[in-house]
């Protein structure tokens, strides 16, 4: 396949406004994400909602679109850049990286891509992680992700998301947002409107398994940090200050 990976990015975000400026280590979180990224070896650019992102970018020497900042998901934030960016439909697949995971191995990428090339029937991959600790089962902040999933084996075909907390005592894989998508899966998705599950639980990829798409999802060992919050912001700018003084 031939991937491309879009980092959606706005500055409005409803817990830490502005964050894809936030200063982590000397570097905007946005640039920090992109320059990760960009060790993946796939093309990388940024799908911006706001010009100061696309202005950041580009000072550090990389690629942004400026998108309309009114649409309502990532998602259709990286339609709109694929569309602006590809219009001729080189790239068959396209690979959303969160803007706010500044420390994510670019590997991860990389995992989501493959899927889609090993899984036919894929037409979108994700990423999951084991549960932190005990309390992720009852937090509805952590989405959980439920699994066909052979004993043994790495990756399986996602059945459900929830934020409810699930029954019995098998493992509990933690849902990581990044999603890899065959561009007409992409299309299909942007083009149905939000569905009762999606809107009932928060959660968009509930809409694709409404549709009938197929998600699958490969295991990694760890979630990346995510920063959605001051506390999380705090947590970066330590983990980044450690990095400088390895």
């Amino acid at each position: 396949m031939n991937p491309l990976v879009l980092i959606p990015a706005r500055m409005a975000a409803t817990r830490l406004p502005g964050k894809p400026l936030a200063d982590i280590g000397g570097q905007p979180m946005i640039v920090r994400a992109w320059r990760q990224a960009t060790t993946s070896g796939l093309p990388v650019a940024v799908a911006a909602g706001d010009p100061e992102i696309v202005a950041a970018i580009e000072a550090a020497g990389g690629v942004a679109v400026l998108t309309d900042p009114d649409l309502p998901s990532g998602s259709d934030r990286i339609r709109a850049a694929l569309d602006a960016l590809d219009p001729d439909g080189r790239h068959d697949a396209v690979i959303n990286l969160q803007g706010d995971m500044p420390f994510a191995d670019p590997g991860l990428a990389v995992t989501c891509a493959g899927l889609l090339d090993a899984e036919p029937a894929c037409d979108i991959a994700t990423l999951v992680a084991p549960e932190a600790d005990a309390s992720d089962r009852a937090n509805p902040d952590v989405v959980k992700a439920v699994l066909a999933l052979p004993e043994g084996a790495r990756h399986g075909r996602a059945l459900y998301f929830t934020r409810s907390t699930l029954y019995g005592d098998a493992s509990v894989w933690r849902h990581v947002g990044l999603y890899g998508y065959r561009r007409a899966a992409l299309e299909r998705f942007c083009a149905a409107p939000p569905s009762p599950l999606e809107r009932r639980e928060k959660l968009e990829q509930l809409r694709a398994l409404e549709m009938g798409l197929q998600i699958w999802a490969a295991i990694i060992d760890e979630a990346p940090l995510s920063v959605d919050s001051p506390a999380d912001l705090a947590e970066a700018r330590q983990q980044a200050a450690g990095s400088r003084q390895q």
